[in-house]
């Protein structure tokens, strides 16, 4: 029997691994690291051997904690590991912000499928995985002529804890030009590419890989019979307990370094390339509308990660004077890609206004991807966002549909551990706010469309 599920969590910002107790559906245990980029070799690229040690010495402690029944993954998306017939990175494993890769750019356009078959946005830098190929395979061709395989993120761990290769359409179908969801199957620029035959089979993404290598067993403690997961894409974790229990049609943002908006059973809408909106494709196979925009990345530049306190006084003079924060702060991707951000109306804002102004504009930002994915029904927030009482409100208040922010800390954790359940379900936990009745909350947000109009 499965109980206490490990998760193997790796974001952009940070990488964790959790342990999820079934019996209550909570996070029980946590070991954290920062993610930094490591910028010697010849690209800036993902310092593995560093997140491997973490990740054992993670499962070790945990283990001692509780005994450790069973394996999940979930990682952040953009990014796939060259393999070698060793089993390890044939090159680096490239950071999707390298800018570098857009040298090529104007060759990978003359290649790349439209959007009409992948659902896949022409993003900047590595965003697009096979841009990242390309040009790897243009720049390395030597290193790139020795992989054995093709991973995404998730499946490399899955990799390297069984020694059993795969893939999964939640990270294929993640804006990497790989993956046509309308047919389930890999792109035209796969072929065109020559790269179908080092793509690893296309595996559920709750299907049980094997058991741990009798190494992992020695090392960490852990039974050898400890299964391993697939694995998924972090946001389409945050999504998988409500497509499991809740009824359409509802939305999840998916909140960290990305912030994800999914629509499920939402308005039908046509999706705008140019304004970083895309298909992504859900732990079921199944298409799903989707948006983003790097929110926790911006949060943290605007608040150089230190929190503010603030009171309703704060709230009412900013609602007043319509002190605004206009996109982006972060270019390059979002519904605004190529706006410099401004303030408007806000001279001699105090900290706690300050903050306010910056939660508004985060939600805002937020309210404007629902819309573009046509978006339904309640919200549910998951993971940081949803402490934040402000972003909540004013969610609520641009969308005119309540808000539930989600009890759990990381939503991306029970959805991975999911994946280990037989049928286990997730009711949407978290407090439920409605559409302020205050006139200044609606108020506030329609200044802030017509000011993006203007």
């Amino acid at each position: 029997m499965i109980r206490h599920v490990a998760v193997i969590d790796i974001g952009k910002t940070n990488a964790k691994v959790a342990l999820v107790d079934f019996e209550h559906m909570t996070e029980v245990g946590l070991r954290r690291t920062a993610n930094a980029v490591s910028r010697n070799g010849p690209y800036p690229h993902h310092d593995v051997e560093r997140l491997w040690a973490f990740i054992l010495d993670g499962l070790a402690a945990l283990h001692r904690e509780q005994p450790i029944d069973a394996v999940s993954i979930t990682t952040h998306g953009a990014t796939a590991v060259l393999v070698d017939a060793e089993g390890g990175p044939a090159l680096p494993v490239i950071d999707y912000e390298f800018a570098g890769i857009d040298e090529l750019a104007q060759g990978y356009g003359a290649v790349r499928p439209s959007f009409a078959e992948t659902g896949t946005p022409r993003l900047s830098a590595g965003l697009n995985i096979g841009a990242q190929l390309f040009w790897q395979q243009k720049r390395f061709p030597a290193e790139f002529a020795k992989a054995a395989a093709i991973l995404m993120y998730p499946q490399y761990w899955a990799l390297r804890l069984t020694g059993v290769a795969a893939n999964e359409v939640t990270s294929l179908g993640c804006h990497t030009d790989l993956w046509n969801p309308w047919r389930a199957d890999y792109s035209s620029l796969v072929d065109r590419m020559g790269w179908r035959h080092l793509m690893a089979p296309v595996r559920p993404a709750k299907d049980r890989l094997g058991a741990i290598l009798p190494a992992i067993a020695r090392r960490t403690g852990l039974d050898p019979q400890t299964p391993v997961f697939c694995g998924l894409h972090d946001s389409n974790a945050s999504l998988l307990p409500h497509l499991l229990s809740d009824a359409p049609p509802f939305s999840v943002v998916s909140t960290g370094t990305w912030v994800v908006s999914m629509a499920v059973g939402g308005r039908k809408v046509e999706l705008d390339p140019a304004r970083d909106t895309l298909v992504n494709v859900n732990a079921l196979g199944d298409p799903v509308p989707s948006a983003r925009f790097m929110g926790g990345r911006e949060f943290s530049l605007l608040t150089e990660d230190k929190p503010f306190d603030w009171n309703e006084d704060d709230v009412a003079t900013v609602l007043a004077q319509k002190a605004l924060l206009l996109p982006s702060t972060q270019q390059g991707s979002g519904p605004f890609p190529h706006r410099a951000a401004q303030w408007t109306n806000a001279d001699n804002l105090n900290p706690g206004q300050r903050f306010a102004a910056i939660s508004f504009y985060l939600a805002l930002m937020t309210a404007t991807c629902l819309d573009l994915i046509g978006g339904n029904g309640p919200t549910i927030v998951e993971g940081p966002f949803a402490q934040n009482r402000l972003f909540i409100r004013m969610l609520a208040a641009a969308t005119g549909r309540p808000v539930v922010a989600s009890e759990t800390s990381t939503g991306t954790s029970i959805g991975a551990a999911l994946l280990a359940s037989r049928g286990a379900t997730v009711m949407s936990k978290g407090e439920r706010t409605e559409p302020p009745a205050e006139r200044a909350w609606g108020d506030y947000a329609r200044a802030w469309q017509l000011a993006i109009r203007a």
